[in-house]
């Protein structure tokens, strides 16, 4: 498709920009590595059984009590305790309130005469540990979203679904780093400092639910909840070997947290389950979705072998981002050739050529306004969260001298969208470029059919290299443009010892297919791998 001079010259500015970020980044990275010490790279495997068991397993246990509740939570708080100070995923813990929840559930079972499949309806994650995403209200801590502005919030409330997971018997033992003002994929910020991958510290957690990602695949925890607008439940769950789940757009409540989505980004932006074991993420979405659950058909059973599936190895080859690396290649490959070989299905090979554009259509969507007209906040708002103007460049000099409040990765987004002017041609364009690949994609795998497509072009890369590739998001951010069901899906580890994966894409709705299919690969790759085994 050719491209007008202005589309051209916007091309050229972002990967300037990009590239003058990139930059600042490996300043920062020469420095960063410049003041390391030496230290274990991974966390340390566990062998501890009531950590490598699932939610549903765990919940069955207490319900039916042969476990003790207060044994689970003690477990996994003293899991944290020795990993935490390595990662930095749990940046507020509620670990003495966690503790006396357990011994309330332990003291009612005790007495509570009903049968266990009446209390696995009513309560199905009975006493199971739960962590959430810090921009998510979870009442008595904190909700900043890495804004300094913000360090001082402490929730009063509990989002809608943290509120409903507490309903359904979790216990949550605290809350989850994540990228400043949830808009990058890295976790780090001025409050809380860098959350680190569990497989390699040296490496990132994703963002922006990186520190929930980074707790469950080092076993700190066994659920969490995580959001979504461009990736951000998808690339943390992938870069830390674990399951993630972005529904269909407009299925769970976005209640409760920060920032809030305004114009567009209100139907784009999703709010789904992270976890370790691929049978938790069924129950947690039907939790989660609360009375979104008539939207989907969970109910309806999934013969693996009739599904259709249709893959493509990248992009098509966009400037903007990076090739998409052998190893996962290789085992993208793998699972297809197993798919035909093993389960028997049909499997398609596909070209998709609107996804060569993926940045742009996303960054199409997010910008525009609502149905109502309402237009989407802007960053450099954000920044100020609504209080005092933010000017990028003179943050971006107050960077230099180390006295900004800010991270890099914002003030390069706040210069962005200064400099940035989609005109109305462009809008236009782009527009029907994810309307053409939208129908193209609905077409295709209809009400049986799933597409599988890489998570992201590199497995987890050391920190600050995101700066030198900031559109790299876009493998994931374009199913959130496109507002289908996506399930990120672990596929073992590299010869570096770091998580492989895939995204399993349905039609919308069809949430049903991406988790039969995440159960499938679990069984036949593997899963979740515990962090430390590769460098025993």
């Amino acid at each position: 498709m050719a491209l007008s001079l202005t589309t051209r010259g916007l091309l050229l500015l972002m990967r300037a920009i990009g590239f003058l970020i990139g930059l600042f980044g490996m300043a920062a990275r020469a420095f960063d590595y410049s003041r390391r010490l030496g230290g274990p790279r991974a966390a340390q495997p566990t062998s501890k059984s009531l950590l490598l068991l699932s939610a549903l397993r765990l919940a069955k246990l207490i319900r039916q009590r042969k476990v003790k509740c207060i044994d689970v939570i003690n477990a996994y708080i003293d899991r944290i305790k020795e990993v935490n100070p390595l990662i930095n995923a749990i940046v507020k813990d509620r670990f003495e309130a966690a503790r006396q929840e357990a011994l309330e559930v332990d003291n009612w079972l005790s007495k509570e005469q009903e049968d266990e499949t009446t209390l696995e309806q009513k309560r199905p994650f009975l006493g199971v540990p739960l962590t959430v995403k810090e921009a998510f209200e979870l009442n008595g801590m904190p909700n900043s979203s890495g804004l300094v502005n913000r360090k001082d919030v402490i929730s009063k409330t509990d989002a809608a679904v943290v509120a409903l997971l507490k309903q359904a018997g979790a216990i949550p033992l605290g809350v989850t780093n994540c990228s400043e003002l949830c808009m990058w994929y890295e976790s780090s910020n001025k409050v809380y400092g860098r959350t680190n991958n569990p497989y390699d510290v040296r490496c990132i957690v994703g963002g922006s639910s990186g520190g929930e990602g980074s707790a469950l695949g080092a076993a700190c925890s066994v659920i969490g909840v995580g959001s979504d607008i461009g990736g951000s439940i998808r690339m943390p769950a992938f870069f830390n070997g674990i399951f993630g789940h972005k529904p269909s757009s407009g299925v769970v409540s976005n209640e409760g947290q920060f920032p809030v989505a305004m114009g567009a980004q209100e139907e784009y932006q999703c709010t789904g389950p992270m976890c370790r074991y691929a049978e938790d993420l069924e129950p947690m979405l039907r939790v989660m979705a609360g009375p979104g659950i008539h939207k989907l058909k969970l109910d309806k059973k999934v013969p693996l072998q009739k599904i259709k599936f249709y893959w493509m190895e990248h992009d098509g080859g966009s400037l903007l981002v990076s090739p998409v690396e052998p190893e996962l290649l290789q085992v993208q490959k793998k699972v297809v050739r197993h798919l035909e070989t093993v389960l028997g299905a049909s499997v398609q090979h596909v070209q998709l050529r609107q996804m060569k554009y993926s940045y742009q259509i996303w960054v199409t969507v997010m910008s525009a306004r609502n149905q109502d007209g309402k237009e989407a906040v802007k960053f450099l708002e954000l920044l100020g969260d609504h209080g005092k103007p933010v000017w990028p460049l003179w943050e971006l000099m107050k960077w230099f001298l180390g006295m900004s409040t800010h991270t890099i990765p914002s003030i390069g987004l706040g210069l962005m969208e200064s400099v940035l002017k989609h005109d109305h041609q462009t809008n236009t364009k782009f527009e029907k470029l994810r309307q053409t690949l939208w129908s193209d994609l609905v077409d295709m795998l209809g009400n049986n059919g799933v597409f599988l497509y890489p998570s992201h072009p590199k497995v987890a890369p050391k920190h600050h290299f995101p700066l030198t590739r900031p559109f790299n998001f876009s493998y994931t951010g374009i199913f959130n443009a496109l507002g289908l069901p996506v399930t990120q899906c672990p596929l073992g580890l590299s010869s570096q010892g770091l998580p492989l994966g895939i995204q399993v894409v349905a039609g919308p709705f069809n949430d049903h297919l991406t988790l039969a299919v995440a159960q499938y690969l679990e069984k036949s790759f593997g899963g979740w791998v515990c962090p430390g085994k590769a460098l025993e």
